[in-house]
């Protein structure tokens, strides 16, 4: 049995209606005859099946549709057409600070936050240190929410997230919260949830946190599906050259297209790399050159080391 199905789902929203404009606006507008309203579909036939373990990373340029498919899982927006079914708990992270509040301590919050996930206080009773340890704000349990910075927030609401028990785990944009040891962190603990059968869903602009974590892809223009499989690397490679060219596939054969070329362009680069790297290095002693490329490398060039690594794959 799928965890998450979602059947030709199509998501609308109307702006200028009564409900967003108010009620003396409206009889303003009738009155005049300036009365219309907008269609917007932010997604339009998504389907896709996700089972248990499975990390869907969704892919996409902004206003490809990813937050809305996601707020429709989670079961604050409800599609227009088509279905969605969820086999289990959800624990969704879409706005990182919302539902916090300004005025309350950051252990009044962490307790908020629980209860608003469903999550009893006995439970959190038990959880609490952990998910104050995790966040790393054990220096500022008693700190009124609003003296934290954002990144702070942002651990808190993750470590709440990610120390709890959920059947689906939805992620948009939380992985790259904190500095570059905390979003280590993140990635690990991420791992470690994904070994455990939690179903999650990533919603990310970097495409090599996707790339590492998901083992499923979900790719979104305009609220239009473009693919969906579990070719990660080729449907990523596709997209990052996407990005590039900025011409949307129209079939599994662009995409291929898509795929391939970029594969020729960061060989080209890698090439290019190394010949940067030989002018620099001159005549140095050889063990001393290739620490002094690896270290170019990481430096400037982080994920030329993957890309070599699998050209050689």
């Amino acid at each position: 049995m799928s965890v998450i199905e979602c059947n030709d789902v199509s998501i609308r929203y109307i702006t200028g209606d009564l409900k967003a404009i108010g009620l003396k606006e409206f009889v303003v507008r009738k009155l005049t005859g300036n009365y219309h309203v907008e269609e917007f579909w932010a997604d339009r036939h998504i389907s896709f099946k996700l089972e248990k373990g499975d990390m869907l990373g969704i892919i996409g340029s902004n206003g490809a549709g990813k937050s809305t498919i996601l707020k429709a899982i989670s079961q604050i927006l409800l599609p227009v057409e088509g279905s969605i079914k969820v086999n289990g708990t959800i624990a969704a992270l879409l706005e990182l600070t919302s539902g916090f509040d300004e005025d309350m301590t950051v252990k009044e919050n962490a307790y908020l936050r629980g209860a608003m996930l469903g999550y009893t206080r006995d439970f959190m009773d038990e959880r609490y240190e952990e998910i104050i340890q995790f966040a790393e704000l054990e220096k500022f349990e008693d700190y009124q929410f609003k003296q934290l910075s954002s990144g702070m927030r942002s651990r808190l609401a993750f470590s709440i997230a990610c120390l709890v028990d959920p059947d689906v785990l939805i992620l948009d944009e939380v992985l790259s919260v904190g500095d570059g040891a905390f979003r280590e962190k993140s990635g690990n603990k991420m791992r470690e949830i994904l070994k455990k059968g939690i179903t999650a869903i990533l919603v990310s602009h970097s495409i090599s946190q996707v790339r590492e974590l998901c083992d499923k892809i979900l790719w979104l223009d305009h609220g239009k599906q473009i693919a969906f499989g579990s070719d990660v690397e080729r449907l990523c490679n596709a997209y990052e050259e996407f990005l590039q060219t900025q011409k949307v596939p129209q079939s599994e054969a662009e995409i291929d297209k898509l795929a391939a070329d970029f594969k020729i362009r960061k060989e080209k680069e890698i090439k290019e790399q190394t010949s940067e790297l030989r002018k620099m290095m001159g005549t140095v002693p050889e063990d001393e050159a290739y620490r002094a490329a690896i270290g170019f490398l990481k430096e400037k060039y982080p994920e030329t080391l993957r890309d070599i690594d699998k050209l050689r794959d």
